[in-house]
């Protein structure tokens, strides 16, 4: 198939109590087809945040890492709800439709940092700023982006906490 597909996100990983928002820029296929962020077995998302909290939640099953992770106050979501895309690349998205963040005062009254996952993401950090969220842009977790070492990564990401 040559055309883009069109395809909606995720389900924010939010409560009341989350004081920081990781974003990414939209769900890969693996993540879209197993329902669960960062479901692609060589992003490196859940091993850095395995280091960030020190606790294994790379090693739990999806459905109780993210409990465990909204016990550590975080959440996750993407900037886009809806696109076009054909593959796994940012570079192929078409027809991106943000996510509604208006509600996120409303929803998280005690969020204080949003981090964006890799650059696409990160487009959206002055909007943020401008609602007066303190921003964080941080190197992509994608298999993708394999120019950073790991160890370099979780020091980048250390800047979250």
């Amino acid at each position: 198939m040559s055309s883009s597909i069109p395809l909606t996100g995720l389900a924010p990983v939010i409560d009341r109590h989350t004081r920081i928002l990781i974003l990414g820029s939209f769900p890969g296929e693996a993540s879209l087809k197993a329902q669960q962020y960062y479901a692609h077995p060589r992003n490196a998302l859940w091993p850095i945040l395995s280091a960030l909290t020190g606790e294994d939640l790379a090693g739990l099953p999806y459905a109780e890492r993210l409990p465990r992770l909204l016990a550590h106050r975080i959440g996750l979501w993407d900037v886009l709800g809806a696109c076009e895309r054909k593959g796994s690349l940012d570079s192929a998205i078409r027809k991106p439709a943000a996510n509604d963040f208006e509600r996120l005062h409303r929803l998280c009254p005690e969020l204080e940092t949003v981090g964006f996952n890799g650059q696409t993401a990160g487009k959206f950090a002055p909007q943020f700023a401008a609602a007066g969220y303190r921003t964080v842009v941080l190197p992509s977790t994608s298999p993708a982006h394999a120019a950073m070492a790991f160890d370099d990564k979780v020091t980048s990401w250390r800047r979250l906490l």
